[in-house]
Order: structure tokens, then C-alpha cells, then sequence
């Protein structure tokens, strides 16, 4: 990237230089008969080349004075009037057109977009002709700043989390070993190390998964899927958990409603809502997966009676690995990834998935999905085969 923003300004630089002498040398007479050129004016062609440029492109006069800003320039907030407003970028024009050198660096300004602290700046400051002018250039690093340091993290989180399991099974292992002539204690320590091998086994289903879908790209063969028959999937796969602390799975609201999508992942992302419903309530309490119409979408939400959610960790709970009760999940055998997992689903989608959640009341999860044809319409079963279906 780098490079590639490098080259970019290279070119640049020379175009502008090339244009800057041509119109210098090409017509003998005619500068012999002209005035003296104006220091603060732009050089033939310059404004032509700074236009087109998809970055941000300043240049400023021998006194520090604007010329020409892009629209980009002004929106980032790096120029105001005739001012360039990042004082370092000032100062590095002002070593610029002392010394003739060209000069990169990169620096963070105070964000003017909603809800952006910092933007990052990858910049190329360079003379511009003969009168003291100077040409800056700068990239917006910001997003591939923050996509490295997610890619960073990411890494990190899945090297630890396949610590535990893996390291687990190891001491298991020796464990067993060790008490060879004690069936006993054989078969517990038996019973510890499958559970940390289908631990280890969920956490590389849901990595898989969560790669296939997380490049936000569209579904490749999408189609027409029956929320009905995706929900009825979804419970299926999750009735031993719930049997296990007697907690009743129920359903409601419309029937009949498709969408347009995949039905293996829509499957997958009510899996791991109502997984999670499950993990978190109690015992002998319910939850309930709810449809209904909403225009040109359909609703579908995961209710329970759970321990709910902390406020100030609703808005983190989407992301990988970010668990609320870490020793909770852990014990539940979560991986940390089954909601990211829904977002991600939703996203892929063309839809997005909210949390409404009380301390002490419960969550509901409400994927919100686009309607097949566009409206939220039932389809009505073709024939008595398809309705017994």
C-alpha cells in the first residue's frame, strides 16, 4: 500500500513538473514578452492533474498560502480557507522548500467523521516549480490501520483460545498416564478430555465459518429459503442442551414467510442465538423464536429469561472472542465467535441483527432479513402434501 501510494505521488510530482517547464520552455517569444510570472499562481496544467487524484491533494505558495485545495483536502479538515491546518504537515513544508528534498511521513489529525476519533495520513510532501510552492499529498491510512490491527487481534485471540484446549488435553493425556492402574479416575479424566476435544472441535467449526462469511461478500448461490423449516433445523440441533436443563424451546408469530439467502447459514445463525439463549438462562425457563412481517423484511427473534446483558456491554457483544461472563462461556463450552458469526450472517444478507437486554430479564436477538420478492408476503402451501409437510 505503501509503495503503491508512493509510486502514485511520484507520478504526480513529475506530471506536475513536466507541465510546470513545458509551459516554461515551449514558447521563447512569448515569455520573452510576457511580465514576470506571479509567484502565487498555479503553474499551467497543475489544477488539471489535482483534480483528477483520488487523494488529497494541497499545494501551497511561498508564504504558506493556499492555492488550490481538493474537495477531500477540505472534507478531512486539513485545510480551512486558505490555511492548512495540520501543524505538521505545515512544518514539513516549510523543510521542503528550504532544503528542495522530498519528504514522507505519516501522521494522525483530529477526525471530522461521525463517530471517528483519529484519521491516519500516509503523506508525500515535494516542491512544486520555482517560486517556493509545494505540493502535499495524503492517503487515508485509517481503515487499513485499523483492518491490520483487527487482523492483529485476531490472531492473537485464536492463538490463546487454541492454548486452552489443546494444552488441556495435553496435561489430560499425561494425567491418564499416570494413573494407568486406576479405572476410575481413567474414565474421568477420559470424560475431561473429550469435552475439551469437542471444545476444540466447535472453536474450528466456528473459525471456519466465520472466514466463509466474514469477507462481505455476497452469497454465491443464494435462493429462496423457508424461515419455518430453518427455524425447525435450528431447534432440532439444539434440543439435547436444552433437554439438559429442561428448557423449553417454543415458537411463534407468522408462518410462511421466506427470505432471500442460504439456508445452511441462516440455519447456522439461529443455531448459535438460541445456543446462546440456552448457555445463559436458567433452569425450567423458555425460549422462544419469534417471525413476523416487516414490510420488505422479516423478523426473526431469540427471547429468553436469561441473566441478560450489562449495558455497557451491548455494544462489544458482536465482536470476536468479547465474552460478558468469560467464566461462564468458558464452563458452557463457547468459543466466543457464535455471535460474530450471526452479525457476520446478517451482514451476507444485506440485514442486520439488534439486542434488546435487561439485567436480570432476559435478552432477545432480532435478525432482521430482507423478503423474498420484496415484501413480506406468507407462502401459501401448493398442494395438501406440501401443507402436511
Amino acid at each position: 500500500m505503501a509503495m503503491s501510494f508512493a509510486a502514485l505521488a511520484g507520478f504526480v510530482v513529475g506530471a506536475v513538473a513536466v507541465l510546470f517547464y513545458r509551459n516554461q520552455i515551449e514558447s521563447p517569444r512569448r515569455a520573452a514578452a510576457a511580465e514576470v510570472p506571479d509567484p502565487g499562481a498555479l503553474p499551467q496544467g497543475v489544477a488539471s492533474v489535482l483534480a483528477v487524484l483520488p487523494s488529497s491533494a494541497v499545494v501551497l505558495d511561498a508564504h504558506d498560502r493556499v492555492l488550490r485545495a481538493s474537495s477531500a483536502a477540505r472534507a478531512f479538515g486539513l485545510v480551512k480557507g486558505e490555511r492548512l491546518m495540520a501543524a505538521e504537515l505545515l512544518a514539513l513544508a516549510r523543510q521542503v522548500r528550504r532544503d528542495g528534498e522530498i519528504r514522507e511521513s505519516e501522521i494522525d489529525v483530529a477526525g471530522h467523521k461521525f463517530g471517528q476519533e483519529t484519521t491516519s495520513f500516509a503523506v508525500r510532501v515535494a516542491p512544486l516549480g520555482s517560486y517556493g510552492q509545494v505540493l502535499v499529498l495524503a492517503e487515508d491510512q485509517t481503515e487499513r490501520r485499523r483492518v491490520e490491527a483487527v487482523r492483529r487481534d485476531f490472531v492473537a485471540n485464536v492463538s490463546h483460545e487454541l492454548k486452552t484446549p489443546v494444552g488441556a488435553l495435553s496435561l489430560l493425556a499425561e494425567t491418564i498416564q499416570d494413573a494407568a492402574d486406576d479405572p476410575v479416575a481413567v474414565t474421568r479424566f477420559a470424560g475431561r478430555m473429550q469435552h475439551e476435544a469437542a471444545r476444540l472441535t466447535y472453536l474450528v467449526q466456528d473459525l471456519i465459518t466465520l472466514s466463509r462469511i466474514q469477507g462481505a461478500e455476497p452469497i454465491p448461490t443464494p435462493g429462496q429459503v423457508a424461515i419455518d423449516e430453518a427455524i425447525h433445523d435450528a431447534i432440532d440441533r439444539c434440543n439435547t442442551r436444552a433437554s439438559a436443563k429442561d428448557i423449553t424451546l417454543a415458537t411463534g408469530g407468522a408462518e410462511g414467510l421466506r427470505i432471500w439467502g442460504d439456508d445452511e447459514l441462516l440455519v447456522t445463525a439461529l443455531r448459535n442465538l438460541i445456543d446462546n439463549a440456552i448457555a445463559y438462562s436458567p433452569e425450567h425457563t423458555r425460549v422462544v423464536v419469534s417471525v413476523r412481517p416487516a414490510g420488505d423484511s422479516v423478523e426473526i427473534s431469540v427471547s429468553d429469561q436469561g441473566i441478560g446483558i450489562p449495558e455497557e456491554s451491548l455494544e462489544r457483544i458482536f465482536e470476536r472472542f468479547f465474552r460478558v461472563d468469560a467464566a461462564r462461556s468458558r464452563a458452557t463450552g463457547g468459543t466466543g465467535l457464535g455471535l460474530a458469526i450471526v452479525k457476520h450472517v446478517a451482514v451476507a444478507h444485506a440485514g442486520e441483527v439488534s439486542v434488546w437486554s435487561k439485567e436480570g430479564s432476559g435478552s432477545t436477538f432480532t435478525l432482521r432479513l430482507p423478503a423474498f420478492g420484496g415484501t413480506a408476503v406468507p407462502v401459501q402451501p401448493a398442494s395438501p402434501l406440501e401443507a402436511a409437510r
